[in-house]
């Protein structure tokens, strides 16, 4: 039997051991992939499945997002509908108490116009029963509209002999001489009127109702306007003072009321 040298005993060893586990690695490898694959598998279907469940989940939290966002802007149009709605009922309570505001100055109205038509139509009816109280007559400087003091004191003194009475009524006609245009003295006589009355009634407490104004401008001349003095008279207002005469009233009255001989007697 022949020797075996050291060096030569060791390949021979190595190639025993090799041959030895080489059979053994290859079960290993393949108990490894048995095992491992089905987990790795498995770990990546757990992974897509939480990558679709993040996916999903961000996608619920968009949707709530945009669902927070409508809910939002429907609180703010629900808001903006209600603050309408209550300006509305506002207008509406508004118009209502302006409309009843307007029907109450309306049933003043026609009360007054009532009145107003009862006492025009007692005046009508005794228009002929009212005789002239007095007439006085004041004067304007050429071209004025404005009251003198004699004029006022004029005024004052025919005014108070209104006294108490009750029933009487004022005309107050304006008028012009002939100097100027027809236009420019209508208008001067329709001022100097109305300063008359403007007297009458701030100044002595004579009722506007009371009173008739008239600008007649150049017509109607008391003097002759060729003349300085004529001239001077015809710049004037007249105003005249009328009275009821009661008695002469009550005969009118009496006697609309009394049957005609005739009528209304017994056959």
């Amino acid at each position: 039997m022949k020797a075996i040298s050291i060096g030569n005993a060791s390949v021979a060893l190595g190639a025993i051991l090799i041959m030895g586990f080489g059979p053994t690695g290859c079960a290993t490898r393949k108990y490894a992939r048995n095992q491992v694959a089905p987990v790795a598998e498995r770990t990546t279907a757990n992974e897509k499945k939480i990558a679709d469940h993040s996916s999903a989940i961000g996608e619920i939290e968009n949707n709530l997002s945009r669902t927070d966002e409508k809910a939002t802007e429907a609180d703010k149009k629900a808001a903006a509908a209600g603050e309408s709605a209550a300006k509305a009922n506002d207008a509406a309570a508004k118009a209502n108490d302006a409309a009843a505001l307007a029907a109450s100055k309306a049933d003043g109205a026609k009360d007054l116009a009532d009145k107003a038509g009862t006492r025009l139509d007692t005046f009508a009816e005794n228009i002929d029963n009212y005789k002239l109280v007095t007439t006085e007559r004041v004067l304007f400087p050429f071209g004025k509209a404005t009251l003198t003091r004699d004029a006022k004191e004029q005024l004052t003194q025919a005014v108070s002999q209104i006294g108490n009475t009750k029933h009487y009524v004022l005309e107050v006609q304006g008028f012009t001489d002939k100097t100027g245009s027809p236009n420019v003295n209508l208008t001067l006589s329709e001022q100097r009127a109305d300063a008359v009355v403007r007297f009458l009634t701030v100044e002595n407490n004579i009722p506007i109702r009371r009173i008739h104004v008239l600008g007649v401008g150049a017509e109607q001349p008391v003097a002759d306007n060729k003349t300085r003095e004529g001239r001077k008279e015809n710049r004037r207002v007249e105003l005249k003072l009328y009275a009821l005469d009661l008695a002469s009233a009550a005969n009118r009255t009496t006697a609309s009321t009394t049957p005609a001989p005739g009528d209304n007697t017994a056959k």
